[in-house]
């Protein structure tokens, strides 16, 4: 009997790369291929790469070249990164195959094209790298697909994505961002925004309802311009009436959200949607309205404010999370302490900051004033400190109250799971919790994590 060949994953990055991943190897799955670990000698090794950030390229160049080309394996790089630096990739001796987002739904069949020709690639990656686009053209070093995106129109479908081992799994509703902000190279590897056609999305909800996955996230890379590209009347709060009423999913989370779709009217329809969990992660990036500006986005502080306001007032125990970026050009110390006072005063449940990242290419790395990196590097610490102040706030009061826990995973002697408003339980116990959601009494707050008992 023929051995199959093994593929492993890296997925560095957002939610939508994760989902992204599992359609990959839903694909390969159906090929024939076996998925394994890293450590499992792959034939197939593929990095799913991000570029969010100076930082995110950088972890995607460290982790191809950490894998040497032993064994043959082949080594792929795929997505956001090589969407933007396939030059750059195509250079490394480590990297085999290139390929770009749009590509990623057919990686299958580039790496068989690359496995047909691939004694003339080996053969000739001692001399120099290149690229090879098919079997006329294979007589230098590495396959290279990387399309258009700025030209993509369609949403590119995965199929049916039931490749999950997690009680909790992601769902891609939307790809693309028509925002451009100053700071952003995520619509130069992404595109115009795309929505996926409602009927796959619930089509696939309620595949994987019958898989027994409770909770589904929905993500992609500007959720809240879900259906304007379509030419019907349908955006993401009727999908999300329509995904409330699919047997056997409990929970339903948003992925990151841009605050100007939280309208009374899509926060009173929320209201009638039981499994919509009340854990909101809004994009701020400032709580400076000047640097709000040169940012390009799309609101001010007062209006954000009345967001966050409008989601307490309907919402019983809402918990609020967000991004914010320090040191962006021209950010002054007044305008950093802007921000801090508003941050203070919104009192997010956790933030997730980013120091500036200068990316070729966008506006922002033209502008004047760019910020001292030891000054931006404070001013992370302060704001870190704040959250960790306020997390520890929020988590502090339901220190003997029960909340409701969707257990995922066993680490060491506990089971870690989340509340429908995103917090993080741990407790101890014999018997196998995965899967199950489980009124658990909290007994003490652990920094990040609070410890209860069922």
């Amino acid at each position: 009997m023929k051995q199959r060949k093994k593929v492993a994953f890296l997925t560095l990055g957002c939610k939508t790369n994760q989902y992204e991943t599992n359609g990959m190897m839903q694909k390969f799955i159906e090929a024939g291929y076996e998925i394994c670990d890293l450590n499992d000698n792959p034939d197939i090794y593929v990095v799913n790469t991000c570029t969010v950030t100076n930082i995110a390229d950088r972890k995607s160049r460290q982790s191809l070249r950490r894998i040497k080309n032993k064994n043959n394996t082949i080594i792929v790089a795929v997505g956001c990164y090589a969407q933007i630096a396939k030059e750059e990739l195509q250079k490394m001796p480590e990297i085999d195959i290139v390929l770009g987002n749009r590509e990623k739904k057919d990686i299958v069949e580039y790496v068989e094209e690359f496995l047909r020709i691939q004694p003339k690639v080996v053969a000739n990656k001692k001399t120099q790298p290149s690229v090879v686009a098919n079997e006329e053209s294979a007589t230098i070093g590495t396959l290279v697909e990387v399309g258009d995106i700025s030209k993509q129109k369609d949403y590119d479908e995965y199929g049916c994505v039931t490749y999950t081992e997690r009680s909790r799994t992601e769902i891609k509703i939307q790809d693309g961002c028509n925002n451009f902000c100053t700071y952003c190279a995520i619509p130069f590897a992404r595109g115009r925004i795309r929505s996926r056609k409602k009927e796959n999305v619930i089509k696939e909800v309620e595949t994987l309802a019958k898989k027994g996955i409770k909770e589904i996230v929905l993500t992609g890379i500007h959720i809240a311009s879900f259906g304007k590209d379509f030419e019907e009347e349908y955006k993401l709060i009727d999908l999300l009436e329509d995904l409330n009423k699919i047997d056997g999913i409990e929970r339903i989370r948003l992925g990151s959200l841009e605050p100007t779709i939280i309208t009374d009217e899509f926060v009173k329809r929320l209201l009638k949607l039981e499994k919509v969990c009340n854990h909101f992660h809004l994009s701020l990036q400032s709580g400076c309205d000047e640097t709000l500006k040169r940012m390009n986005r799309k609101y001010n502080t007062e209006e954000f404010k009345q967001v966050t306001e409008r989601l307490r007032n309907y919402l019983k125990d809402v918990n609020l999370t967000t991004d914010i970026i320090v040191g962006f050009p021209g950010e002054t110390e007044e305008e950093f302490n802007d921000t801090y006072k508003f941050l203070q005063n919104i009192a997010f449940y956790k933030m997730h900051v980013f120091k500036y990242s200068k990316r070729d290419g966008t506006v922002a790395a033209k502008m004047p004033n760019q910020v001292d990196g030891n000054i931006a590097e404070e001013r992370s610490k302060k704001l870190i400190e704040l959250s960790e102040k306020n997390m520890k706030m929020y988590n502090e009061k339901y220190i003997g109250k029960e909340v409701e826990v969707l257990f995922e995973e066993k680490q060491d002697e506990f089971w870690i799971g989340h509340t429908r408003n995103y917090m993080v339980v741990k407790v101890k116990s014999d018997k196998d919790l995965e899967n199950e959601i489980i009124t658990t009494k909290v007994l003490e707050n652990q920094g990040e994590e609070l410890i209860g008992k069922i």
